[in-house]
């Protein structure tokens, strides 16, 4: 079987543009109402998509901004989305700065036996400016620690998963034993930042355990992923740059003794799709009318770690200096080094940075006809830019759909995407095998970091 196209819908709310909760393409369900995520959910389902991928916030609204994630938990509502679908994988985003290893494991374990194998952690270490104040620390912690944090963290979580073998429960009545309690072992985390004495007290789950996501493109992001992710989020405005870091990170992974092939890298797309590329562009034309530019600002400055922009004139070309220095920014650190590397090749004002980001925000925006975006699809997966997509609707469900009744068509008769699911697990889905141990699924012997941060 030939190489495979990955497709999941990074779901969020009334669409991804700024603009997209005016539209009145959006679905009008309260953002609080479970059927506004269903809907969206199940139109992915039927395009046979791999995954809805929900991303996550931990500070609440400071402006008048759209909330397009946070306002529900990630965990609670893909437990309640796991009730309303049967075969799509439900990756949530979770903090590794701000959660407990052992409350986090427990979690998205009870999450992958509910959902029979359908679940990922996407591993974050937590941007966004004020967050550590929601969990009583006195200000955010710093880039590099959050980075050390979650080897420890993840190796924590890790080891708890593999605490409690599946085969362990043997509910045998009539032998009256319950379980072989030889295999449950405390697991004795003892690190730098987090301890945790297990055993877990959830067996493994179909999976063995929950697929390892991770969205970070930093060089210590970089480095993580080659070394735990087995899908990647990330943003590229451009084929070069995405060819870029997909070569560096299969080829860290393959220093670390990993298979290519085991690492999922997804780019985010946001397409607006029409009969004509004219009409396409009039997609984003009319959502870009209903921005504001304060908003626009405000994300801008969150970004940035704070940093305030207003004084910067609107339509005057950007230049280095209206930015503060990228890789001193304890945001998203790669983020921003490309909102600004962006702003200088394109030769952007801020107006028009603050609407290329209402759109995709760094993420790769398009517009065209269902064929010109297949064409964009196919052409960066057989490019080595990527392995498949974080499909980012403008509009939900008004665009998505025409993403999965129009473009999902012509990428399937062109041999790139499944007619229907082969597998019940995300992990299937991925392509990505089971993992060596014990059991048909069964978690993974721990790696060299793992074992050196435990020692």
């Amino acid at each position: 079987m030939s190489r495979q196209l990955h497709l999941n819908l990074f779901l969020m709310t009334r669409g991804h543009h700024e603009g997209a909760w005016r539209h009145p393409g959006a679905n009008r369900k309260a953002l609080t109402d479970l059927e506004l995520y269903v809907d969206a959910a199940r139109i992915a389902e039927a395009a046979k998509f791999d995954a809805v991928f929900l991303a996550d916030s931990l500070v609440g609204p400071e402006n008048g901004q759209q909330i397009t994630s946070g306002l529900l938990d990630p965990l609670v509502l893909l437990t309640a989305l796991a009730l309303r679908t049967e075969r799509i994988g439900l990756i949530g985003t979770a903090s590794t700065t701000y959660s407990h290893a052992y409350t986090l494991a427990r979690q998205f374990a009870s999450l992958d036996h509910l959902s029979k194998g359908r679940a990922g952690w996407n591993i974050v270490t937590s941007w966004a400016p004020n967050a550590g104040l929601n969990f009583g620390l006195a200000d955010n912690v710093d880039h590099g620690d959050r980075y050390r944090i979650a080897e420890e963290f993840v190796s924590a979580v890790d080891a708890l998963w593999r605490s409690f073998p599946a085969s362990a429960l043997l509910d045998d009545t009539a032998a009256g034993q319950f379980l072989d309690a030889s295999q449950i072992q405390p697991i004795h985390f003892e690190g730098k930042y987090i301890r945790t004495r297990g055993p877990l007290n959830v067996p493994g789950s179909p999976q063995g355990r929950p697929v390892f996501v991770q969205a970070g493109q930093s060089e210590s992001g970089r480095a993580f992923a080659a070394q735990w992710a087995e899908a990647i989020f990330t943003a590229h405005g451009s084929r070069e740059s995405a060819q870029a870091f997909y070569a560096d990170i299969k080829g860290q992974a393959q220093q670390l003794g990993r298979r290519p092939q085991d690492i999922v890298i997804l780019p985010g797309i946001s397409a607006a799709i029409g009969s004509t590329e004219y009409e396409a562009r009039q997609v984003w034309e009319e959502l870009d009318s209903l921005t504001s530019i304060e908003v626009g600002l405000a994300r801008l400055s969150a970004r940035f770690g704070g940093h305030d922009f207003s004084a910067v004139p609107l339509d005057r070309l950007l230049t280095r200096d209206d930015f503060p220095d990228p890789d001193k920014v304890e945001a998203s650190r790669s983020r921003a080094v490309g909102y600004v590397e962006t702003s200088l090749r394109d030769g952007l004002t801020l107006r028009g940075l603050l609407k290329r980001l209402a759109g995709a925000r760094g993420h790769l925006a398009v517009a065209g006809t269902p064929e010109q975006v297949a064409d964009i699809i196919e052409d960066w997966f057989r490019h080595g830019a990527a392995d498949g997509f974080n499909v980012m609707p403008p509009i939900l469900n008004q665009q998505f759909e025409l993403f999965t009744s129009e473009v999902v068509p012509i990428l399937r008769k062109r041999g790139l995407f499944r007619e229907e699911y082969e597998s019940r697990t995300l992990r299937g889905h991925f392509g990505l095998g089971e993992l060596a141990g014990t059991g048909a699924v069964s978690a993974p012997a721990a790696r060299p970091r793992e074992q050196a941060l435990a020692a």
